[in-house]
């Protein structure tokens, strides 16, 4: 493209900042802000030094190409390679900076890399402050203008998605069909719904109420997609990947009780044991020929959240010479755990019985700086921002074992995570 043959000269600073006790959402201002955080730690960014919105593949493309992803690579590394940088607190996510999002599917509209022009990090206790202009000399201070208060949601009207929960179940019994007739091994079907508020979102104040409501998850905003996915696809440190697989999932309980019961059946049960096998079996064949080595644990471990719990599988891996964070993503992305196996033969599957494009949910999200450190999770437990109007997305792993009533019961559950983000507290 013509932006990465002819990219914008940058002057890129970063210093340090004296640490705040507040949430780093206190600092964005209320136009499309950016965002990557998790517990008190991570990054926030408004204001756009350049962009980049890979050309989305025409129909007829296969469903797991990637080139958006080598293209918006390419698009970064010539930004970096003309950009002025001074750094004097290298720590990952310091220096030159983008934010991205790719989209499920390679002909959906929606993938774009974004670099702020102004970000506030914190990490292991110390804060900075990154400012990424096209003329030198800017007093770094100046961009950190007091800025007003999240607005509450008010109040709401709920639509349906694209899908009927009836029709979505049938969907469900048909995929099984074919699964049990050999057609395919898993398939992750989603659903969506649509509600619209009386006023523009503030997209900052369902920031705070994810943040804060899963901590342990990874809060992100970036070019409208808003959500806490507990799905980290890749983390990157110098060649060190890590990666967390979760497929498998029960409600939490209502006391302790239930709630190791239920962790106990899901750590037995065999449509969850078989589904979680498969989106490992997917991770390792992806991550074996960028990785010098690669440690997958034999069994997952159980990882509970504010609302869900699910089968888990942390990878770690140390990358051959070359291989970068975008690499890993393009190799990675579908993974089973939101597209299915065989992938090919799964996505052309959600494609044809879905009833809608899924845009960003499903794709990855994350952010990658000019040292090549990133965190790229996938964009679950989300929605889709545009101005008045939000729209929500859920889904689950269908396998042979899998029960219709059931499976819509666990979208309803994931739904909750969004639902919740949109709705008031009661005064």
């Amino acid at each position: 493209m013509n932006a990465a043959q002819n990219p914008p000269k940058l002057f890129v600073r970063t210093v340090p900042l004296a640490d705040r006790a507040d949430s780093p959402v206190r600092r964005l201002p209320e136009a499309a802000p950016l965002a990557w955080l998790t517990e008190d730690e991570g990054l926030v960014g408004w204001g756009e030094a350049a962009r980049m919105e890979p050309e989305v593949a025409p129909e007829g493309t296969a469903p797991t190409d990637n080139t958006r992803i080598g293209r918006a690579a390419r698009w970064f590394g010539a930004l970096l390679d003309n950009a002025e940088v001074e750094d004097e607190v290298r720590l990952p996510g310091t220096g030159p900076i983008t934010f991205g999002t790719f989209t499920f599917a390679p002909t959906s509209p929606g993938s774009a890399l974004v670099v702020p022009r102004v970000l506030v990090g914190r990490r292991a206790g110390r804060t900075w402050l990154t400012t990424i202009t096209d003329t030198p000399g800017e007093d770094p201070e100046e961009l950190l203008r007091p800025t007003t208060d999240p607005r509450p949601v008010g109040p709401l009207t709920w639509h349906p998605g694209s899908l009927s929960p009836a029709q979505w179940m049938d969907v469900i019994a048909g995929t099984v069909a074919r699964i049990r007739a050999g057609e395919l091994d898993k398939a992750v079907l989603a659903r969506d719904a649509h509600a619209e508020a009386r006023e523009p979102l503030d997209v900052r104040v369902l920031l705070e109420r994810l943040r804060t409501r899963f901590p342990d998850c990874f809060t992100f905003s970036v070019d409208g997609m808003v959500g806490a996915t507990p799905e980290l696809l890749l983390r990157m440190e110098g060649s060190e990947f890590t990666s967390l697989v979760l497929a498998g999932t029960r409600p939490r309980g209502e006391d302790e009780e239930s709630d190791r019961r239920l962790g106990r059946e899901m750590m037995n049960a065999a449509k969850d044991v078989e589904e979680h096998g498969l989106a490992v079996d997917s991770l390792r064949t992806a991550m074996e020929p960028l990785a010098e080595e690669l440690t997958v644990p034999s069994r997952p471990h159980l990882l509970r959240l504010a609302n869900v719990q699910h089968l888990a599988t942390r990878a770690h891996a140390r990358l051959a010479p070359g291989v970068s964070a975008l690499d890993a993503v393009a190799a990675l992305h579908p993974t089973a755990a939101v597209g299915g196996t065989p992938t090919e033969a799964a996505m052309r599957h959600i494609a044809r019985v879905e009833g809608m494009d899924r845009g960003g949910y499903a794709g990855p999200v994350g952010w990658l700086d000019g040292a090549g450190n990133a965190e790229w999770g996938i964009a679950l437990r989300s929605a889709r921002v545009d101005g008045h109007r939000a729209r929500l997305y859920a889904g689950g792993g269908i396998v042979a074992g899998s029960d219709p009533e059931a499976e819509l019961a666990e979208t309803e559950s994931k739904f909750r995570v969004m639902r919740e983000a949109l709705t008031d507290p009661e005064d």
